[in-house]
């Protein structure tokens, strides 16, 4: 970040209670902590200017002492096929991350970046294929909502932690992140309208778990064994199945929350009848959900999408084992915007390279 920048605190990325009690170290009243509160989160403003009912003075000792973070939008993308929305923000910094809004009949969900590239190496995921660089703060992943809503008019109601970057290596800022977003002085969102997607850090989620809040843990498992994992996911090496299933159970019974599993389907190499029989073996008695994802075009992997027979078959194996399996429906295709097409893009240079 710029050097002043460097200096001051990202003041949008503190939970109420953090923003109550710096501020209470120069003898404001307590109604000012929620008045700069509800600017910074449920107006999404970008400078202390804005902050219309704030005396001046009070708005300059602000702008000495924090910065407001932000995404500015430098490149939209819409589906022609289905309306989806994939924005490309360059932070304070000049990085760049990767966003997409999604309309349903319930509303619009968005689905965030946590971090500037990703470390996991999915060898099926666009995200990590220009390493990683920093997490965001919880401002900055809270600001793609501000922008997005802005920017198209709107009112997100829905957010999905399966952008750019794994949330659970991000853990703190994700936390702060929650806390603001689901607060009622700002986004106001619901914890049960909120998913986090992980790709299997096992201390974290007990950690998450020990927190019990009751939004939607998904996995990304996309293997049956820990052979084809280790290959494919190289967490695993660290985290294996076993273990990852292990603590999914606990997590489960603390929360009284059903986890969600993600598995892209890739021809030849996770989707035979075989491999659906030992994934339902494997979470045969879990309080689970399936989604089957053929896997997306990703120009650098040369991984193969399976067949429409092929994933049809392996739901239906997964179903007569008792196990609770859906398609996941392909959204922004056209636009690389699909599940982990997401990039993260180092430089201006590199942004023609992932045109739509």
């Amino acid at each position: 970040m710029p050097f002043l920048k460097k200096m001051k605190t990202d003041i949008k990325a503190l939970t109420y209670e953090q923003l109550s009690n710096i501020l209470s170290e120069y003898s404001l009243p307590a109604f000012r902590s929620k008045q700069i509160y509800k600017w910074l989160h449920e107006s999404g403003c970008t400078s202390f200017d804005e902050m219309t009912n704030i005396a001046k003075d009070l708005r300059h000792m602000l702008f000495e002492k924090f910065y407001i973070s932000s995404c500015g939008i430098e490149d939209k993308y819409i589906s022609n096929i289905d309306g989806t929305v994939k924005y490309l923000f360059r932070l304070t910094d000049g990085e760049f991350i990767e966003s997409v809004v999604m309309k349903y009949k319930y509303g619009y969900t968005i689905c965030v970046s946590s971090q500037v590239g990703c470390k996991m190496g999915c060898t099926f995921c666009a995200s990590t294929l220009a390493g990683f660089n920093r997490n965001l703060t919880a401002g900055e992943i809270e600001s793609q909502i501000h922008s997005a809503q802005k920017d198209l008019g709107i009112r997100i109601s829905h957010v999905v932690m399966m952008g750019i970057g794994e949330p659970l290596d991000n853990f703190e800022n994700v936390m702060a992140f929650l806390d603001n977003v689901n607060n009622e002085n700002g986004l106001n969102i619901g914890m049960r309208n909120i998913t986090i997607s992980t790709c299997g850090i096992v201390d974290k989620i007990y950690e998450l778990m020990d927190k019990k809040l009751q939004l939607t843990l998904t996995i990304s498992l996309h293997a049956p064994n820990n052979e084809i994992r280790s290959r494919t996911m190289p967490v695993n090496k660290k985290y294996p199945m076993e273990t990852l299933l292990e603590a999914c159970r606990r997590y489960g019974e603390i929360t009284g929350r059903r986890v969600s599993f993600e598995y892209t389907l890739i021809k030849g190499i996770n989707d035979s009848e075989s491999d659906a029989l030992e994934l339902a073996d494997k979470l045969k008695g879990s309080l689970c959900h399936i989604n089957l994802i053929p896997v997306n075009d990703v120009r650098e992997r040369g991984n193969v999408r399976s067949s429409k027979d092929t994933v049809l078959k392996f739901c239906n194996v997964l179903k007569r084992n008792g196990i609770n399996a859906t398609i996941r429906r392909t959204l922004g295709a056209d636009i690389n915007a699909s599940c982990g097409q997401l990039r993260h893009l180092k430089k201006r240079g590199d942004v023609n390279e992932n045109s739509c």
